[in-house]
Parts: structure tokens; sequence; C-alpha cells
């Protein structure tokens, strides 16, 4: 992460100071940034959804930057691509498993006062799938308003301007995000195991006064 945001920026600034055109130096960057996806596909053995999702952004970056001449275009891209990301967030919400368990998985499975297998308890638990489909729509939702900002700024600011605002921009959306999803999984219960948030699904009821065929 801090390559494909550093370098990029990096390299504008620095070509920008060597006389490079705007658009050069845009797409150099992006470039750049697209030796992260190569790497990705020559060590991933395995491609999960997390991986899939970085290498598709970033192949999808290099391929429109190629597409373009227009220097306000390439400005707007990371808005556009941010978009893609917001729609991708929404979109997983129909799939197996959101974006935001996928992310969070590997950082707090098992960590932190947070149960050890994940999998078990997305079976079991309604309110712990509830709360990572919250958390996906909040992050899907958080991604497109900062896409918006971003073309916005892309069409109307200086264009020397736009990357290190862009670039700026990551880290605050990125801890904004941060900050409201981990205070909504602490107000759900997630790192209390007694929480209502892991309780199973109860029992159906089979006939008045019986759960499960027992009589109560």
């Amino acid at each position: 992460m801090v390559f494909d945001l550093v370098v990029p920026l990096t390299l504008f600034y620095v070509l920008r100071g060597a006389g490079a055109s705007i658009y050069l130096a845009l797409l150099a960057g992006t470039l750049a940034s697209g030796i992260t996806a190569v790497v990705i596909v020559a060590t991933q053995h395995r491609l999960d959804g997390i991986a899939v999702f970085v290498m598709s952004t970033m192949l999808l970056s290099v391929g429109v930057s190629l597409l373009t001449g227009s220097a306000r275009f390439l400005l707007a891209k990371e808005g556009w691509l941010t978009a893609v990301t917001g729609i991708w967030f929404l979109g997983s919400l129909g799939a197996r498993r959101p974006l935001a368990y996928q992310f969070s998985r590997p950082l707090l499975e098992g960590r932190l006062g947070w149960p050890a297998n994940w999998d078990a308890t997305w079976d079991r638990a309604p309110r712990f799938r509830r709360m990572w489909q919250i958390s996906t729509a909040l992050w899907g939702l958080g991604t497109l308003l900062d896409s918006a900002a971003r073309v916005i700024m892309a069409y109307t600011l200086p264009v020397d301007v736009v990357p290190a605002l862009s670039t700026a921009m990551y880290a605050i959306t990125s801890a904004v995000l941060i900050v409201v999803t981990n205070v909504y999984y602490r107000a759900a219960g997630a790192q209390n195991p007694t929480s209502a948030l892991y309780r199973p699904n109860p029992a159906p009821l089979t006939r008045t006064g019986e759960i499960g065929g027992l009589g109560v």
C-alpha cells in the first residue's frame, strides 16, 4: 500500500520538476503502481478474493491510463477507480462473504477478543453476519463519497496540487472509515465472547410449547 501511494506521487513531482508534461508524469506513476499487480500474479499460487480485488483495480488503473491522453481524465481516474471499489463493496453484499469480512479476517480472527473460527461463527450467528454486511455497506458508501470528491477535485483544482490531495484523501477516508467501523464493532460486542452477537439461531418451534421437538 505504501508503495502504491508514495512511489507514484514521488515520481509525479520528480518528473514535473524535471519539466515532464502532466500526462507523462501521471502515466509514469500509474505504470509504477501496475508493478504491484504483476507481483501479485507472479507470487500468488492461489488467488483469494482480496488478491483478485487488488490485482483487478491495479490492472484497470493501468489500462484506463493507456486509453486516454487527457491529463484531467488521468487526474480523475483515481476517483473513477474508487467508485469501482465502492461498487465492488456493495456488490459483495450478495456474495458468500462480503468484502469487509474478507479484509478483516486475516487481521482479527482469533485476536483482540475476536472469535477464533469465523466460518463457524458466520454459519451459526445471524447478528455476526449482519454486522459484516452493515460494515461492508459503510465502506461501499464511504468510498463512493470519496470518489465523488476526487472527481470534483480533478476537474476544478490546479492540476499540480491534485495528486498530493488525492493521496492525502486515501489516508483520511481510510482513517475515518476504520474509526467508524471499529466503534460500530465495539458497540455490537464483537470483542466480547459472551455478546449476543455470537448467539446462534434459536431452535425452531415444532409445536406449541416445544422447541426442537423437546417439551419446555
